[in-house]
């Protein structure tokens, strides 16, 4: 996943997560009490401005938000 360091960056960033040992295999949605409906918007804004993609409201869904891994591979698909 080309992505994952710097979408981990940007959830540490964009969360303020500080140093919070993140992976591919760590889950987000529903186990991050810093990831609510605000933080999902404000880190898709963030990842529009980081990659210069856009999102469409008819793509976020929450398997995309499940783990690091997945969210980094959401991006990744945006990117191809």
């Amino acid at each position: 996943m080309p992505q994952l360091s710097q979408v981990i960056r940007i959830l540490r960033t964009t969360l303020g997560l500080g140093q919070m040992p993140l992976e591919a295999s760590t889950p987000l949605l529903g186990s991050l009490p810093e990831l609510d409906s605000m933080a999902v918007a404000n880190l898709i804004l963030a990842l529009e401005q980081s990659y210069g993609f856009e999102v469409r409201d008819d793509e976020i869904s929450a398997r995309h938000f499940a783990t690091v891994g997945s969210l980094a591979a959401f991006v990744d698909s945006k990117l191809a």
